[in-house]
């Protein structure tokens, strides 16, 4: 047994006719001993009583090798019960004498609350966190990075097998089609919490300018650092990184088991998760119990959902998620350009950019990776994603290089077409008039077994916090990918909830009642609350095809770039490191 685990705290409230002794572990009440006393005794004469009666107990002599006394932020049971403190000197004061058969009955009664022949209870833990994403994964290497957490006992619980994220790694020139913009604050607290140095570094590609513009109207804004706009620090003038989401899980799964301390439940599927009951060894009745495929029970402090959007953990915290679906799919892929980088408009520099065109059906950007390697996000309709996944590989180039190349009419048509979108893009960009500079380099090859897609949807939580518990990621909001923020909202959840750990610690507060977590709902759902507003009015605003908001939302896009100011704001607030609003 660690330290940790033996870690006892005795309270011990008097009243006017009556002194109560409660002994915990790892918050748990094991035992509570009422004793009746006279009104005529003092406080000091209890104190003497219960000191007898604990200096004379197996459990303080087996168990207990060091003690603390805390006194309560609020009473636990009776309001009119005082708390007295005990120090170590006195906890160690041998007794002179007791009743023997009193001392009997206590002891057997302490003895049987740490038995281990009750083979149903559950295995009791500060943090039990389900779900292995990014987001779990960093939640529980900041607590054990943490000298104030570290000390806390942790689980996991995740689906899949983890071995088999542990030894991912594919071959340089090959790449996942699942990535995430990665903004420098959250680079910046991966890198706090130890799991940076973990990450494969030559597969994160760094981007320094954005290119944005409206495929109706053609209105564009360039998001390029002004000289001596860029912020000072590490990061310098990059405004995102691409990295794999299998990369990111890797590393922090490796940074995890550098740490160690943490109990990892994979390949187990949770079952069902209540609330625990009282008996006479345990009164759990206000923790929950997850209960694994397997059998396995785990009573948690504090139990986090990192679950993903249809979270269990959310579910049986009650608490309701509302949004909406978008009718969209997202179409993913990993693309070859040509030539030996993505920069910007064929340029011979070294810097990589972002393209994104909004088209009315959804936008579609291209995401540069290392070398001469980009990946796909194209939101569309979900015949138009089927179509995508249908076509034969140059079929599939040619309608990618097209939606950043040809007007709406000539894109549209080519959606109608099942077959030869080679040529018919060969034969329309003769009469198409564009400026090569401002678009991505051409799409030559798609990485093989890439090309996949998945529905869009909007959802957010009504809270993030529960009576000990606790959502971050997906199982708190779900955001459209069109501003690449989804991982930045569960890392900052993660950072925000980890702080709110170490603060309830550091001030020896309960980490799972809701008074603890109200500052991390606090901070966080505001936030995420704008920004899921945003990007959902930003979708509703570029579907829309024709009308007078077409140049309305241009006439406003070309003025953020005419200011400098501006959209050095935007773009300051887009890495992370720009003035906290909220």
């Amino acid at each position: 047994m660690s330290s940790s685990c033996q870690r006892t705290v005795v309270e011990i409230r008097h009243g006017v006719d009556k002194l109560r002794c409660m002994i915990y572990q790892h918050s748990v009440c094991y035992s509570i001993i009422p004793y009746r006393v006279g009104r005529q005794r003092s406080a000091p004469t209890l104190v003497k009583i219960i000191v007898k009666l604990l200096a004379s107990s197996t459990f303080c002599k087996s168990i207990a090798s060091t003690f603390w006394l805390l006194r309560p932020l609020a009473p636990l049971g009776d309001g009119n019960m005082e708390a007295l403190i005990l120090t170590n000197r006195h906890l160690r004061r041998s007794a002179p004498t007791i009743c023997r058969s009193c001392n009997r009955k206590l002891r057997q009664k302490l003895v049987r609350s740490f038995s281990n022949t009750n083979t149903s209870r559950p295995d009791i833990y500060d943090v039990v966190c389900v779900g292995g994403g990014p987001a779990g994964l960093s939640l529980l290497a900041a607590i054990k990075a943490n000298p104030t957490t570290a000390g806390l006992r942790v689980a996991l619980v995740e689906a899949q097998d983890l071995n088999k994220l542990r030894s991912w790694r594919l071959p340089p020139d090959r790449f996942s089609n699942r990535c995430s913009s990665l903004t420098p604050a959250s680079a910046n607290f991966l890198n706090n919490i130890g799991a940076w140095t973990h990450i494969q570094r030559d597969r994160v590609q760094g981007y320094e300018e954005m290119q944005v513009w409206d495929g109706v109207s053609d209105a564009r804004i360039e998001f390029d650092w002004a000289p001596g706009s860029a912020p000072d620090s590490p990061s310098g003038r990059t405004i995102a990184y691409m990295i794999e989401n299998l990369n990111l899980t890797s590393g922090l799964l490796k940074r995890i088991d550098e740490l160690g301390g943490i109990t990892t439940f994979d390949s187990a599927r949770v079952e069902k998760i209540t609330f625990g009951e009282e008996t006479e060894e345990l009164d759990l009745r206000e923790w929950p119990i997850v209960q694994l495929d397997g059998g396995k029970q785990l009573a948690a402090r504090l139990l986090v959902g990192a679950d993903g959007a249809n979270s269990p953990v959310r579910t049986f915290a009650g608490i309701d998620s509302k949004g909406w679906d978008y009718g969209r799919h997202g179409v993913v892929a990993t693309l070859e350009l040509e030539g030996d980088s993505q920069t910007f408009g064929g340029g011979n520099g070294d810097a990589k950019v972002a393209f994104q065109r909004f088209l009315p059906n959804g936008p579609v950007a291209m995401l540069p990776l290392p070398g001469n390697r980009s990946t796909l996000v194209w939101s569309t309709t979900p015949a138009n994603a089927a179509l995508l996944k249908s076509l034969s590989p140059k079929d599939f180039v040619a309608l990618v290089n097209a939606a950043f190349r040809l007007s709406m009419v000539d894109l549209q048509f080519m959606h109608t077409m099942s077959t030869g979108h080679e040529d018919e893009l060969n034969w329309r960009l003769q009469h198409t008039r564009f400026d090569p500079t401002a678009v991505p380099r051409s799409v030559v090859g798609v990485q093989e077994g890439t090309i996949a897609s998945f529905p869009l949807k909007m959802r957010h939580a009504d809270t993030y916090i529960g009576e000990r518990v606790a959502l971050v990621g997906d199982a708190a909001h779900t955001v459209h990918p069109l501003a690449g923020q989804g991982l930045n909202q569960g890392q900052g959840d993660v950072e925000s909830l980890a702080k709110t750990i170490d603060y309830a610690v550091a001030h020896g507060q309960d980490i799972g009642t809701r008074m603890s977590l109200e500052s991390y709902n606090a901070e966080r759902y505001a936030a995420n609350h704008i920004l899921l507003g945003v990007v959902d009015k930003l979708h509703k605003l570029y579907s829309v095809e024709s009308g007078p908001l077409v140049p309305l939302r241009s006439f406003g896009l070309n003025a953020v770039n005419a200011i400098g100011s501006l959209k050095g704001f935007f773009m300051q607030q887009a890495a992370g490191n720009g003035i906290k609003l909220f």
